[in-house]
């Protein structure tokens, strides 16, 4: 791709639009048009435990995921300390190489008060990211658990990131996140135990009644090893054209999550 025929993406007004809607009120929300995730941008979630490499996994991806997207914006979310309220928005220091494409926006939100490693009004942020036109958009969670698997409503592709020695992690998740994504990558497979992680997964997904063999990808992201595969799974994943029934029921599973999230939200301000 000709880059120089490429325009640069807005990053302040896109900014901008962003903040509004980021810390807006519910009041805000409920008073302005509803917004709705048309499927006009690819979504892809990368969720997994603290410490798995998610950032430097996405930095890589996105990097190779350029080649093919004329712009692409990456959501990374911070946890909120439940003392001061304040976030350390600090993902993005991991992807100072993309900063200098101009087809990339990257911005770091607090989760705020989600508790499913999102952030509030992330539904009122991604039509947002619609509008403005971006191909391609990677969510970042918040290291998560067993039962945050919110990204799995919102994304066309569910990204779960693992790393050697996290197998009693593995078992623990059987029976919540561990049944959502599409793509499961044992990241740092360079470390000893990647293999026995890949066998303990393995294992792991043949009990949660998949009807289909799962993916799972060895990655070594400092090293650019399995990142192209890793790309190619999602395209499987994001490329694929539903039928029109899947694509309803998506849609009315993604507006679901987003009126759960408000009334969440209206009970803790009332309380």
């Amino acid at each position: 791709m000709n880059r120089s025929r490429v325009p640069a993406v807005d990053r302040r007004t896109v900014s901008k639009a962003l903040s509004r809607i980021a810390s807006a009120s519910v009041a805000q929300i409920l008073g302005a048009p509803e917004p709705g995730i048309t499927g006009r941008s690819r979504i892809v979630g990368v969720t997994g435990a603290p410490g798995a490499g998610k950032s430097t996994l996405i930095g890589r991806l996105a990097a190779l995921r350029l080649q093919q997207a004329s712009s692409l914006a990456v959501i990374a979310i911070d946890p909120t300390s439940p003392r001061s309220h304040g976030s350390l928005l600090g993902d993005r220091i991991r992807m100072d190489a993309l900063s200098e494409d101009p087809r990339v926006f990257i911005r770091s939100l607090a989760s705020g008060s989600s508790q499913d490693g999102l952030t509030d009004n992330l539904a009122e942020v991604l039509a947002v990211l619609e509008s403005f036109g971006f191909e391609e958009v990677i969510i970042e969670t918040v290291g998560v658990g067993q039962a945050s698997y919110g990204v799995r409503v919102l994304a066309d592709a569910a990204v779960l990131v693992l790393t050697p020695g996290a197998g009693d992690y593995v078992q623990a998740m059987k029976a919540g996140i561990m049944e959502t994504a599409d793509i499961y990558v044992v990241n740092k497979a360079d470390q000893p135990g990647a293999d026995r992680a890949v066998a303990e997964l393995l294992g792991v997904l043949r009990h949660t009644g998949r009807t289909s063999t799962p993916t799972v990808i060895q990655v070594q992201a400092l090293n650019d090893v399995g990142i192209a595969e890793l790309s190619a799974a999602i395209d499987r994943c994001v490329l694929q054209s539903p039928d029109p029934e899947s694509m309803q029921q998506r849609q009315r599973a993604r507006q679901r999550h987003r009126v759960g999230k408000l009334i969440q939200r209206c009970l803790q301000e009332a309380l």
